[in-house]
């Protein structure tokens, strides 16, 4: 299995938003206590696999979202 692109941009787009919304949520106080800390562990694999464009869930259920001159 090799680290090629298998999250395109808008997957990568939803991903940074979505963590930047979680971690809104635990730093404003919305979440405490472990669902805040769970969405903060959340918002990092969103965060990383958007800025690596490699996503090991992906890979496992063989999903692609980037087009295929991005592999």
């Amino acid at each position: 299995m090799s680290m090629s692109c298998n999250v395109g941009s808008l997957d990568r787009i939803v991903r940074l938003v979505v963590a930047a919304g979680l971690v809104g949520a635990a730093a404003l106080g919305v979440l405490s206590g472990w669902a805040a800390g769970v969405a903060l562990v959340v918002a990092g694999v969103l965060a990383v696999t958007a800025v690596v464009r490699f996503c090991p869930l992906y890979a496992l259920l063989r999903i692609r979202t980037c087009p295929a001159e991005g592999r």
